[in-house]
């Protein structure tokens, strides 16, 4: 049986040449596209429109930072206990990331997706999002791209995100379906559960034709910026020790014999 051909288009080089999708690297990329359209063409095998550079990056920048989270932690103490590993540290705190922290953007976009099979014939949105509100109550799983422990009564950065999506022609039906999903669950569950980053993104990603699948690796890629700026901060200001230390003495204090009353 004759084995299937091995192949990628990605990339091609030689001694003296890169060339990534067809753009030579050091004549054609390199101080004539910045971050934002690299890795638009890394993606998608082609240079992005003007309006969808504007909104991939906002898309990108948005997730990139958010202060001291489990991630930030997780990449923080793993330097602190091996600082010849940065890899190792931005790894650790990329792992971190599922369905409570920056993970849900696949899970919404394929909700979206999954719901939206087809964006030129869209049903009723209002009627569409009850349907899928009262699908996840009843199975009793958590919308995805829905509430935040912290950001209440709105989420700012999902109207951030959705101001660029308008101004760059975006706002369509995924975005309007994601809206209307947080209305219906708020409505149905009596309390704020605003849309979120992820489901910003879940939406503005189906808006653009980006695939469910691939979602969550954008997350990760932007989230990792943030990871090695804390690595740098940790460098020059160092916290995890200092967490470390004070977590075992605050978690084993009360396991210490009293030494007065020993003495006593």
């Amino acid at each position: 049986m004759k084995q299937a051909e091995i192949r990628s288009d990605i990339a091609w080089a030689t001694p003296k040449q890169v060339v990534i999708h067809g753009l030579d690297l050091c004549e054609e990329i390199v101080g004539k596209l910045d971050f934002g359209q690299m890795t638009f063409l890394q993606l998608f095998a082609r240079l992005p429109a003007e309006r969808e550079l504007r909104m991939f990056n906002a898309m990108m920048v948005i997730l990139v930072e958010h202060g001291i989270t489990p991630s930030s932690l997780a990449t923080r103490m793993t330097y602190a206990g091996a600082p010849e590993a940065v890899q190792a540290a931005v790894a650790a705190g990329l792992l971190g990331l599922g369905s409570v922290f920056v993970g849900s953007l696949d899970n919404a976009a394929r909700l979206l997706q999954a719901s939206l099979p087809d964006r030129d014939n869209v049903p009723d949105i209002d009627m569409l999002a009850n349907a899928i509100v009262d699908d996840y109550r009843a199975r009793k799983e958590i919308l995805p791209g829905i509430g935040h422990p912290f950001h209440k009564p709105v989420d700012p950065r999902a109207p951030a995100l959705f101001k660029v999506a308008q101004e760059t022609g975006y706002d369509g039906p995924y975005i309007r379906l994601m809206m209307a999903i947080g209305k219906q669950a708020e409505r149905k569950l009596d309390r704020s559960l605003p849309v979120n980053v992820t489901g910003a993104m879940a939406a503005v990603a189906s808006e653009m034709g980006i695939p469910w699948q691939i979602c969550r690796g954008l997350a990760v890629a932007a989230r990792s910026v943030g990871l090695v700026g804390h690595i740098l901060e940790e460098m020059r200001q160092p916290i995890a020790t200092t967490l470390y230390l004070r977590t075992e003495h605050e978690a084993s204090a009360h396991l210490i014999p009293d030494e007065r009353q020993e003495q006593a």
